[in-house]
């Protein structure tokens, strides 16, 4: 199935977010996601090492999906990362699994809750969480929202790496254009502006040119986020 025909079919009932007909039409496979500020690394250097932190899935092998909202309200997100490998020259990675997850508007976590780190309790749902498998041009998409923020850090979205057997690669973490966030951020389905710049955040503040994505849109049609992650 063609790339843009399976995210039109996966967004069949999105009721509770924004549709996407700009960010479907502006997704390519024959983008160039490895030029400087395409969310790439031209140099074929390695993306940054970063810490799954504190709510990492628990099940990925039974969230495959590309939808990923389930519940959740926000601005449409249409994240592709393409993933190559640094040992074969920065070629495409095949038959690779890519997990992502984050928060949602308000900065709470699925699987997890009723803690104090974090109050509200999601234990047993998983929203915002899922895993797909690159194709032929090491390519996986997701359809989400923009991810909300909490104290202490940035606007980020996780993402692990593995191969086909489910050992690890390489884990990471995704960041955003903090003007976009802002914009993101007035909308009446977040809870107000960020407390912490990509500059001070303790996992973006030594890696942000690795970690920074290429994200693109409007508050209306929704955003993409194009990001390429080198092994």
């Amino acid at each position: 199935m063609q790339r843009k025909q399976f995210i039109k079919q996966s967004l069949k009932g999105l009721g509770t977010i924004i549709a996407l007909p700009t960010v479907v039409a502006g997704c390519s496979k024959d983008e160039d996601l490895t030029t400087p500020g395409g969310g790439g690394t031209g140099d074929c250097a390695l993306s940054p090492s970063e810490t799954a932190g504190p709510f990492p899935i628990k099940t990925p092998a039974d969230l495959v999906r590309a939808n990923i909202v389930s519940d959740r309200e926000g601005i449409a997100l249409l994240v592709t990362l393409t993933i190559q490998s640094k040992d074969d020259e920065c070629a495409p990675m095949a038959g690779v699994l890519v997990d992502i997850w984050h928060c949602d508007s308000d900065g709470n976590y699925s699987e997890y809750g009723g803690t104090p780190m974090q109050s509200a309790n999601y234990s047993n749902v998983h929203f915002l969480r899922g895993r797909q498998t690159t194709d032929a041009n090491g390519q996986v998409s997701f359809i989400t929202i923009y991810p909300g923020w909490y104290p202490s850090r940035a606007p980020h979205i996780h993402v692990e790496v593995l191969d086909s057997n489910e050992n690890s690669l390489l884990v990471s973490q995704i960041a955003f254009p903090e003007g976009i966030s802002k914009t993101v951020y007035a909308t009446s389905a977040y809870h107000g502006d960020f407390d912490t710049s990509n500059a001070s955040d303790n996992v973006f503040s030594d890696s942000l040119e690795g970690n920074m994505g290429n994200t693109t849109g409007n508050t209306n049609d929704g955003y993409t986020l194009t990001h390429t992650i080198v092994v």
